[in-house]
């Protein structure tokens, strides 16, 4: 709560200090300062500072938010738009999960082999690809050329065609999933090898154990606890990358929603978004310390209490 308090608290004075003035651009050229003052008294942007962060935190709470351009809620307006931008990233942290896992291990296992070297190269080569690139790229080829795919927009029936709907979230989810796959593989790699050079790995293999067969029954458990960490990160920033693809591709997802909110000024509708989005990649990394402390038990211990042991453990040495 207090990172999340934290961040408001950033949002809000940060989008102040920006250039700009919501109201002279909700009017238009050629207003009096009159109806400006008129206009920043109804929408209360004369206020004081704190005054304006309350109301903006109860409005948030409450939602009763709306926007400065349409008048819709932000309720309504992030409920029509996460049904394109959830499935859009779900689908690209699977593919991606799913291609760089395996993908590292073999980076990892086979490394001194050509296999191996091709792997690293080619995640070297996707880190350094921009995104929009990829996603212009699959559009070039699978929609112009082989014209298996459209090309972009999201079908105004929604998800009651789901056919439809997924063929359209094919190519938006593999832009994300390359960019993604890239840093993971490499994520991935790095956390194999330190496995493999541990004594325990030594040793199991030094009693007959493969490698493959001892990294599968003792090392991939360790391996795990920072991929996981990894693996989190990567599903929030699943959300900022949908915020260039979904524009790429015509996708009336998030992204869409704030970039047109930053290019009108729709100052409630941008704090409200990125505020969701910060709170959901924050609830995303508490589940990920869960889930590495199931893993890995050492890192359910309290760090004074670690810090006790090992002193303990220094005087029972000497």
């Amino acid at each position: 709560m207090i990172s999340l308090f934290l961040a408001s608290v950033i949002i809000f004075f940060v989008l102040r200090m920006l250039p700009g003035d919501a109201s002279a651009t909700l009017l238009g050229v050629g207003t009096t300062e009159e109806q400006l003052d008129q206009l920043r008294d109804e929408l209360g942007a004369n206020e004081p500072l704190v005054v304006q962060y309350a109301q903006w935190l109860k409005d948030f709470v409450t939602g009763s938010s709306v926007s400065l351009i349409s008048g819709s809620s932000f309720g309504e307006l992030v409920t029509q738009r996460a049904s394109i931008t959830v499935p859009l990233s779900l689908m690209a942290f699977t593919i991606a999960v799913l291609v760089s896992l395996p993908l590292g291990i073999v980076s990892a296992t086979k490394r001194t082999s050509a296999l191996g070297a091709f792997v690293s190269a080619t995640s070297q080569v996707g880190v350094a690809v921009p995104i929009f690139w990829v996603g212009i790229l699959l559009i070039s080829i699978f929609s112009l050329q082989l014209g298996w795919l459209p090309a972009g927009t999201f079908p105004r029936q929604g998800w009651d065609d789901p056919g439809e709907a997924l063929r359209a979230l094919i190519l938006p989810a593999l832009t994300i999933a390359i960019a993604m796959s890239a840093v993971m593989v490499r994520y991935v790699r790095s956390s194999v090898l330190d496995v493999l050079e541990t004594d325990y790995m030594r040793t199991a293999q030094s009693l007959g154990y493969s490698q493959s067969r001892a990294l599968l029954r003792h090392g991939l458990r360790n391996a795990a606890v920072p991929v996981v960490a990894i693996l989190g990160i990567e599903l929030g920033t699943s959300l900022l990358g949908a915020v260039v693809v979904e524009n790429v591709f015509g996708l009336g997802g998030l992204g869409q929603l704030l970039l047109s909110s930053v290019t009108s000024r729709d100052l409630p509708i941008i704090q409200n978004l990125v505020l969701l989005l910060t709170a959901v990649v924050l609830i995303i990394n508490a589940l990920v310390e869960i889930l590495q402390q199931w893993l890995d038990p050492r890192l359910r211990v309290p760090h004074g209490r670690r810090r006790r042991l090992r002193v303990s453990k220094s005087q029972v040495g000497a």
